[in-house]
């Protein structure tokens, strides 16, 4: 009993660490720019299926790890260039609107280009077995997903609290209008802020695709339960984005071992017994 609990704790650090990147990526798009990115499942969902692709193709998994990603952000960058740039001078509510559609037009895109059916990538060869946790072989791979993806946050904050740039990110996020009379470029800024929060949803994405594959609808459950992280951990909250997927994974983890049929209820009512305590989330500020 305690292995297995063990390794459904390891599996909701697994899981969470996907949530907390796409949440990362979803915070600084929603704390920046203002705009509730319904289509951050879809990116999430395209780097998968980018991913599956260039590993195909390539025959390297690494190689799918690094351009899955990179594309998904070059593509993030075009749709705000392109459209979301020119929707804002009609405000919030078009933007939304777009990113809903947006969903539909990514999925309907992935079905022509790759079919309805799921799909997989094989684990590469050098991750091959796990660490014993009591009876249970707790795989390699899953060990180097909770590496990568810590790092991957490590260095997003660094970049955001440690350098120039970063600085002005935060000042972009706090008040963007004196940022532009600085002479800043506030539209580029928010481009590239764009581009960075779905190449991190494009990146999880690619990591989950040898645990769970992947399939054209992937992404409507991660853009739900990215909210909810965003939630718990509090509006614009980069640390919060973290703890609070984190928090949604374990939960997830642990309610699949007792009680399975209300795992997807845990998350909310761990969102709501944190909303008691905190109305604006574990890192927000009221």
């Amino acid at each position: 009993m305690w292995s297995l609990l063990t390794v459904q704790l390891l599996n909701g650090l697994v899981l969470g660490m996907i949530y907390a990147l796409a949440a990362a990526g979803l915070t600084l798009i929603f704390g920046m720019l203002d705009i509730p990115n319904f289509a951050h499942g879809a990116f999430y969902a395209l780097g998968a299926y980018l991913a599956y692709t260039v590993a195909e193709k390539s025959g390297s998994v690494a190689l799918a790890f690094v351009l899955a990603p990179i594309a998904v952000g070059v593509l993030g960058l075009a749709v705000d260039t392109f459209f979301l740039r020119r929707l804002a001078r009609a405000g919030h509510v078009y933007q939304i609107l777009f990113t809903l559609g947006a969903v539909l037009v990514i999925q309907e895109t992935i079905v022509l280009l790759w079919g309805a059916d799921s799909l997989s990538v094989d684990v590469p060869s050098y991750f091959a077995g796990g660490v014993e946790v009591g009876l249970v072989l707790f795989p390699y791979y899953r060990l180097f997903l909770v590496a990568v993806g810590a790092l991957t946050i490590a260095a997003v904050w660094l970049a955001l609290e440690r350098t120039r740039y970063g600085a002005i990110i935060r000042a972009g996020i706090e008040d963007p209008d004196m940022v532009s009379c600085l002479g800043i470029d506030v539209a580029r800024l928010f481009m590239v802020v764009f581009g960075l929060g779905v190449a991190l949803a494009g990146l999880a994405g690619a990591l989950i695709v040898p645990v769970r594959g992947g399939q054209p609808a992937m992404g409507t459950q991660l853009t739900g339960l990215s909210f909810v992280v965003v939630v718990i951990g509090g509006m614009g909250s980069f640390a919060g984005a973290v703890a609070g997927g984190l928090l949604v994974g374990v939960t997830q983890a642990l309610m699949t071992v007792f009680y399975p049929p209300a795992s997807q209820v845990g998350v909310f009512a761990a969102m709501a017994a944190v909303l008691l305590v905190r109305p604006q989330g574990l890192f927000g500020i009221r």
